[in-house]
């Protein structure tokens, strides 16, 4: 039996343009997903109820999101992702002359020099899930058109559709660098 395959838009927020599950006969059990470009393949057996097809989607984009985070972008590829995310989020206006990691930075996420249109990520967001840096590239971005953080400012980073998932991220990695160390989880 030929495979069945159907294209849908993501879950809001998940970071791929489109999802392309495709249905075998012969698959029985397993369950795989790639990148194709900016569509995400999901292959699934044919007997799979629609709850099950929707279930697996969300847990193979998951794992492929892991996955694509624990690879650390050099300088280069962060620049590429900048200019995607300004075209993706401000019509391509945010343009910065440099993007860069930087290892100074260990008490902010990231900094932006408007008048030199310098973007710098403190390497602390290096293996972070990707919705995390884009949101903090995202953010980074948005001074390049708006200085301060008035409300214009959190105007501009409603666009990105994760801002409070990755905000709540970034707290959390805080607030568990806060916590005392117990002897327990370090194995003494």
């Amino acid at each position: 039996m030929p495979q069945r395959s159907t294209t849908s838009q993501p879950p809001s927020g998940s970071g791929a343009s489109a999802i392309e599950v495709r249905r075998s006969s012969r698959r029985r059990r397993t369950v795989s997903a790639y990148r194709e470009g900016d569509r995400t393949v999901v292959l699934i057996p044919a007997r799979m109820s629609e709850a099950e097809e929707q279930r697996w989607v969300t847990v193979m984009l998951d794992k492929l999101a892991a996955q694509e985070s624990k690879r650390v972008l050099g300088d280069d590829e962060l620049a590429e992702r900048a200019a995607r995310l300004s075209e993706q989020y401000f019509d391509g206006r945010a343009r910065p002359t440099s993007v860069r990691w930087v290892t100074n930075q260990n008490t902010r996420w990231g900094s932006c020099t408007p008048a030199e249109g310098s973007i710098r990520l403190s390497h602390r967001l290096q293996g972070m899930p990707e919705y995390v840096v884009d949101y903090v590239l995202v953010h980074e971005l948005a001074h390049l058109l708006v200085p301060g953080h008035g409300p214009r400012f959190w105007r501009l980073l409603e666009a990105y559709p994760r801002t409070e998932r990755a905000r709540g991220y970034l707290e959390g990695v805080v607030a568990a660098e806060r916590l005392p160390h117990l002897p327990e989880a370090r194995g003494e």
